[in-house]
């Protein structure tokens, strides 16, 4: 089994900075991707960034230039560095991983985000 641990949500105003981080345990080997993805209220769960085990990282349009996310391999944590929030980026932020050669993904239990002001 796989277990992620999401951890860095909060409250913050509008042009703020937070910093998410995810760290995997347990049956972690032959890591693919580690990434986020987040789910507002009423809204479906979307992709937010990527880290893929090649190097390539893989941002959503809305928020190209304002996050970054970075993945310590060693360590088996990936981050997300948000900057300037805006109130749309209000949302519980989930962790997810993929293995090379299982069927089914694993989920964080999420850490919530708030942009107001």
């Amino acid at each position: 089994q796989v277990q992620l641990v999401e951890s860095g949500g909060g409250l913050v105003q509008p042009g703020g900075s937070l910093n998410l981080s995810c760290a995997a345990s347990g049956n972690i080997f032959s890591i693919h991707a580690m990434g986020w993805y987040r789910q507002a209220p009423r809204k479906e769960r979307e992709l937010v960034a990527t880290a893929i085990s090649d190097g390539d990282l893989v941002y959503a349009g809305s928020v190209k230039g304002r996050f970054t996310i970075s993945r310590d391999r060693a360590k088996n944590t990936v981050y997300l560095q948000m900057h300037s929030l805006k109130l749309e980026d209000t949302a519980v932020y989930y962790c997810r991983l993929e293995k090379w050669g299982d069927v089914h993904a694993y989920w964080g239990q999420g850490t919530q985000v708030t942009v107001s002001s």
